[in-house]
């Protein structure tokens, strides 16, 4: 009878509680709203496990939306209540991150949308792209604030090797993303298709509308990438969340800000950590004032590289300038031989290889006291004039010794070098023989070919558009292509 009670009873504590499925509850405020909705756990293995899930009213939202709408339609859809709804009570923190980073970046942002004429609203964009991350990568290899693409910067004369890549300043890569949106929205006219554009590609937003018929970002919906469907919510979402999230309890308490900077110009090999300990300057608020720099060296190469440095170390820097920058552009000695092994493809062909055998050969090597020239005319017996006068020009790349002018036989017969002398002379063949092998390098190197890989939406026509010079019958030659169809993923040269 017991375990019958107490069974009847908690039957009965279960159908109290599943009777009353939805309870309201409302801050003291009265601005905020939250519905908490309990539920049977229908996967679990227990029956009576109950869970809560919190969400702003959508009353609520689409009287906000309706507020802070401008230039770009901030809808109301169900995933834009998805999207706030997670990074309001399940992952708040990124809210928080993105609140605290603001001030590093809007400045800036804010000034160049208005250069270019476009919505100001546009800066929430970067949240959904990078989190205000100066240094992010995706995995798909966008980079920076704005997450261009290797190939996309390139057009946008964003310039990357192995040391720079310009899609990562802030200002830079700002100027980009204006030109790119601008451009995106001349193209559809609407700031939704820009929008999705922007992170699928026109091609793609183009082959969705004719697949669907629609002509608006929520009648194509269904007809995107799974990706961008999710794109144009999350941008809805952190245009209300920066505004509203203070009202959700998200606070920003560690706000990031701009480090006053001064700007020196770098030419050649610049060392960045030797450069920090010298000018007593922080190598992190070096790297974070010049993310575009992705190791801690600028090459040889290296042109007036604009550099900003903290201003509160540059007197210090500005008295000991010299010796500072000779410290930062002292180049290693291993690194010295390491630059002449350059990273593109070497043509070796026969006249290569004889040229490289021909450098690689001591001036003295095969030389013996025998291959001395006897008498006055330069002759060796046993051998032809053309093969005397190449061993006299070996020897006459060891520096000659002194001649007497009052002893003729001195002019026959050069005196015998010292160990010292010969070190010397080897010495500086080899620093010839380097230079000498560079120029080869130089001469003979062959460039690696430029890719473009084919996404959605690309075409024949708009690759060869990108790429100026190049014509669609120069594509199909340089790549095989007979017909006109290409799929995604494919690599094509282009240059």
């Amino acid at each position: 009878m017991t375990c019958l009670n107490r069974n009847l009873l908690t039957t009965a504590m279960l159908s109290a509680m599943l009777s009353n499925l939805t309870t309201v509850a409302h801050t003291n405020s009265g601005r905020q709203t939250q519905t908490a909705t309990y539920f049977s756990d229908s996967t679990g293995s227990r029956k009576d496990t109950l869970a809560a899930v919190l969400t702003v009213p959508d009353s609520l939202l689409r009287e906000r939306l309706a507020k802070l709408q401008k230039d770009i339609p901030l809808n109301y859809h169900k995933a834009v209540q998805t999207y706030i709804d997670y990074y309001t009570f399940r992952n708040p923190g990124r809210t928080k991150l993105a609140m605290e980073r603001i001030p590093l970046f809007f400045p800036l942002y804010e000034r160049m949308l208005a250069e270019y004429g476009l919505p100001d609203e546009l800066k929430f964009l970067s949240i959904v792209e990078s989190d205000l991350t100066p240094r992010a990568v995706s995995h798909a290899g966008a980079g920076g604030l704005w997450q261009i693409m290797p190939g996309t910067g390139r057009d946008l004369k964003l310039y990357q090797d192995d040391y720079v890549d310009e899609r990562m300043d802030p200002v830079k890569a700002t100027e980009a993303a204006c030109k790119y949106l601008r451009d995106l929205y001349a193209i559809f006219g609407d700031w939704e298709l820009a929008l999705a554009g922007y992170n699928c590609g026109p091609g793609a937003v183009k082959r969705a509308m004719r697949r669907s018929g629609g002509n608006s970002f929520y009648t194509i919906y269904d007809a995107l990438p799974k990706e961008t469907r999710g794109y144009v919510p999350q941008f809805v979402a952190f245009t209300y969340l920066m505004h509203y999230g203070n009202d959700h309890g998200i606070f920003a308490e560690n706000y990031e800000f701009p480090i006053p900077h001064d700007t020196i110009q770098v030419s050649g090999y610049f060392n960045l950590e030797v450069f920090a300990k010298h000018s007593t300057m922080p190598l992190a608020d070096l790297q974070k004032m010049n993310p575009a720099i992705t190791t801690t060296i600028l090459p040889d190469f290296t042109h007036r590289y604009p550099l900003r440095v903290p201003r509160q170390q540059y007197a210090y820097f500005a008295s000991r300038r010299r010796a500072v920058m000779d410290s930062a552009g002292r180049l290693p000695a291993t690194m010295a031989n390491a630059l002449l092994a350059l990273t593109e493809d070497i043509r070796y062909g026969a006249d290569s290889l004889g040229i490289w055998t021909t450098l690689n050969r001591s001036p003295l090597t095969g030389l013996s006291l025998a291959d001395i020239p006897a008498d006055g005319t330069g002759a060796v017996p046993g051998e032809t004039a053309s093969t005397s006068a190449k061993a006299t020009a070996r020897l006459a790349a060891v520096e000659p010794a002194d001649e007497s002018e009052s002893d003729d036989e001195s002019k026959t017969v050069p005196a015998r070098k010292s160990r010292r002398q010969v070190d010397a002379a080897k010495q500086e063949d080899r620093v010839t023989s380097r230079k000498k092998k560079a120029e080869v390098v130089v001469q003979t190197k062959r460039f690696k070919p430029r890719y473009h890989h084919v996404h959605d939406g690309d075409t024949l026509w708009s690759i060869a558009q990108r790429y100026s010079g190049l014509t669609i019958d120069q594509l199909k030659k340089m790549n095989n292509i007979r017909g006109n169809a290409l799929r995604p993923g494919q690599k094509l040269i282009v240059g």
